[in-house]
């Protein structure tokens, strides 16, 4: 008879099978909760039976062994997490780790491209081998602002090009559906006439089923240099410079959260501080009174 799972071993089940969350998500708890599991076993220490001041001694721990705030701060995500699971299954009487904090992390703004930068990147060549593919690729990324595990996953029937909506599986399994532009939308029909893909193909195929993010990230880095921009460009870099200019010229914190599929508006409003250093450029630059900067 096989050795039952341990509890790290049931909660990554849990994640996996009952909440569906990405492959990467997935490695991401793994990664945490086995720090937690050594950590406790060097303690000759049982999960269930921390309590708050040993998930603070973890903490400490991991910050001496040089762990960032933000690393730190995802980590401690997990195991409150994984606590609360334990909670709400009846195994512990309280969470060691509700009330414990990570050191802050400075923020830092996201990168964005200009919208000018942006027309220059998606406007790849389409008579170029994967030509048609990669504008559509490129124009839905930054026409919809989708994330990457979103994209990979998209297969045909997802599409709705007539009325310009696409549907896609976000964090936590929550659906929703984002406007797609004129120009993705041409370039998305130009792609599916070329490949005469059925509804349940994915959009985007790679060599065995859907392309990998992997592939995705190191095409877009060709396409970039290619294109002439010298930027790190990458997947999520689409991502922001959608956000950043829808809420540039709508000034709408809540369409934009949604179109995100952002849970708390938190998380969304780092983009109205970009919105802030590109009125703050244009001020400099052009009041007669401002303080021009150096």
């Amino acid at each position: 008879m096989p050795a039952p799972h341990s509890t790290v071993d049931q909660y990554l089940e849990h994640l996996e099978v009952e909440r569906m969350v990405s492959p990467n998500t997935l490695d991401g708890y793994r990664r945490d909760l086995a720090a937690l599991d050594a950590w406790s076993q060097a303690q000759s220490r049982d999960l269930p039976a921390l309590g708050p001041e040993d998930i603070r001694a973890f903490v400490a721990s991991e910050h001496r062994r040089g762990l960032s705030p933000k690393s730190l701060q995802r980590r401690l995500s997990a195991v409150r997490s994984f606590y609360r699971w334990l909670l709400k299954n009846g195994r512990i009487a309280a969470s060691p780790a509700a009330a414990i904090r990570a050191p802050k992390a400075p923020r830092k703004l996201p990168q964005v491209l200009d919208p000018d930068e942006a027309k220059v990147l998606v406007e790849v060549p389409t008579d170029a081998p994967l030509g048609l593919r990669d504008r559509a690729l490129l124009e839905l990324f930054y026409s919809s602002g989708l994330r990457l595990s979103e994209l990979c996953a998209l297969r045909w029937r997802d599409l709705d090009l007539a009325d310009g909506l696409v549907t896609v599986l976000g964090k936590g399994s929550k659906q929703r559906s984002v406007p797609v532009g004129s120009h993705a939308r041409n370039a998305l029909d130009a792609w599916r006439r070329e490949t005469g893909a059925g509804n349940d193909a994915p959009v985007f195929p790679g060599r065995r089923g859907p392309i990998t993010p992997r592939a995705v990230q190191l095409r877009l880095r060709q396409l970039a240099q290619r294109q002439g921009l010298f930027k790190r460009v990458h997947p999520h870099l689409l991502r922001h410079s959608f956000a950043s200019h829808v809420l540039e010229s709508s000034g709408d914190l809540r369409g934009v959260q949604e179109l995100l599929g952002h849970a708390d508006i938190a998380t969304t409003q780092i983009y109205t501080h970009l919105d802030y250093q590109h009125l703050a450029k244009v001020y400099d630059a052009a009041h007669p009174r401002a303080k021009r900067r150096k």
